[in-house]
Parts: C-alpha cells; structure tokens; sequence
C-alpha cells in the first residue's frame, strides 16, 4: 500500500531552522577551515579537524532537524540509534578527507576539484544512512534520477563552498560561503525527500503519522553542544574574524636585528628553521606558508 508523506509538518518552522543549523555549522567549519590556511602545518591539523567536525554536525543537525517534519500517515516512525550516529560519523569523516585534501592542496584545479566531489558525496551519504535508520511499518524506495541530482547538488555546492573558503577575504565572505554550504546541505536533503516512495506493509498500523520529535531532539543534544563550543573557539580568536595572517614574510633590512622582525610567537616556527652560517635565519624567498 502507497503510504502518505508529509515532510512539512510543523510548517516553515522545520525547513527554516534546518537551513541555519546548516549554515552555522558551514559558517564554523569553512572559518576553520580558512584559519587552518593561515597558520603554520603544525597547528593546522588541529583547525580542520575542528572544521570537519563542525561542518559533519552541522549537517547532521540540519538533516534531522528536517526530520522531525517528517511523518506517514497511518505509520508511526522510529530510529535506529547505532545507524542514527553511524550517519553522523560517515559525515565527519568524508568532510574531514575533503577538507584536509583542500587545507593542505589548495582551493584550486584537481584538490578543489577531489575536496569538494568527496565532501559532497559525504553529505549526500549522510542523508541516506540516515534515511536508513528511519524504521516503519513499510520500506523506501528511491527515483534513481531525482537521487542523482541531490548527489550533484550537493558535490557543486560543497565545491563552491570549499572554493570561498580557500580565498581568505575575511568573515563577510565566509558567511557567504556558509550560505553555499547550507544550500548545499538543505538542496540535497529536500531533493532527496523529493526521490522518496513510501510503501507501506498490509493492514493498518495504528493512528501514527506524527512527527517522532521526542525520540530525535535528545539525540541532537550532543552535536548542537559541540557547535556551541566550535562558536566559543571561532569567537576568541580575532583572526578568524579579520582574515589575517598570523604570520608574514619581512624583508630583513640592513642593521635591523632579525628578532625585530618577528615578536609573535606564531611567526618563529618552522619558517625560520633554516639559519645561514652566521646563525641569523635564512632568506625566505617569498615563502608562502599554504
């Protein structure tokens, strides 16, 4: 039996906070990930794998966000926990290899091109996996075609995104690249919702329909926790607000000292390892630190 679909059930409400979990946790992932371009390859690890992690929850957040709008008449709905966070692991992990394919290669040619098609795939299996914890009484099928398109919706997205990212020009283009991003995330999840068939097992299974919301916020406790500390992070560092380095070439000038030149901590580390025989640091030749 062809079940109903309601994927709009608390109205706007659902579609609208999906999108800004989406954008925040884009927002908090690509300014980490732009921050990660700034610094030297030590601290760098550490910036993406806080931006995987913040862009993985926000999208997971966005999703069943999302969810909770969803309902089938006549077909109670539960989750399958352990697939539930499977998906949320499966994100983090797909984001992270694109980020850092893109963090240490650049936003440009074949490491956009790789780091955008596996961040976007990531999204794109997010939402699948977790379609696959959804238990009723029935079975999803899928439009092959309608989920063709959400895949490269969202591998275009997360591509221009990522693209954004890597060109350092402050907060106001993060945000905008943010907005791709929750674009990204929100195109594919309702276009995917879109290939959706619902089929429903013989006879009747109760009143149902209703949005399983209770069972879905306490497992959002965590991810939206963790977004919350990202902020903090973002928040207390003013280089992620300002877009500048902290770290830049200076041409040594004669009779001025080479410590003179760089009083931050973050500008001594391994740039200035080369030491020429007269122990001051080497030339750097227009170093770059990407």
């Amino acid at each position: 039996m062809q079940g109903t679909v309601d994927g709009f059930s608390y109205g706007a409400v659902t579609p609208v906070v999906a999108y800004l979990m989406a954008c925040l946790g884009g927002a908090l992932g690509l300014r980490c990930t732009t921050r990660s371009l700034l610094v030297t390859h030590s601290r760098r690890p550490a910036w993406l794998a806080l931006g995987s992690a913040a862009i993985g929850s926000g999208i997971w957040t966005m999703h069943f966000v999302a969810m909770m709008g969803f309902s089938i008449e006549q077909a109670p709905i539960h989750y399958d926990r352990p697939m539930t966070y499977a998906s949320l692991a499966l994100a983090v992990v797909m984001v992270g290899v694109g980020i850092f394919i893109v963090g240490y290669r650049g936003a440009t040619g074949t490491p956009l091109f790789t780091g955008g098609t596996i961040t976007g795939l990531g999204i794109a299996s997010m939402h699948y996996l977790g379609m696959a914890g959804v238990r009723f009484h029935g079975r999803f099928t899928y439009n092959t075609l309608t989920v063709a398109a959400s895949v490269v919706i969202a591998v275009v997205a997360a591509t221009a995104a990522l693209w954004a990212a890597g060109q350092v020009r402050g907060f106001a283009w993060s945000l905008g690249a943010s907005a791709v991003m929750g674009l990204a995330v929100s195109g594919m999840h309702y276009t995917g919702m879109a290939a959706l068939g619902v089929h429903l097992d013989g006879g009747s299974h109760g009143a149902g329909g209703a949005p399983e919301a209770s069972a879905l916020a306490p497992m959002l406790i965590g991810p939206l926790a963790f977004l919350l500390l990202a902020g903090v992070v973002v928040i207390f560092d003013p280089l992620m607000v300002t877009g500048r380095p902290d770290w830049r070439p200076v041409e040594h000038k004669p009779g001025v000292p080479a410590a003179a030149v760089a009083p931050h901590a973050d500008r001594r580390p391994a740039l200035h390892e080369g030491r020429g025989p007269a122990g001051h640091p080497a030339a750097h030749q227009g170093s770059r630190i990407l």
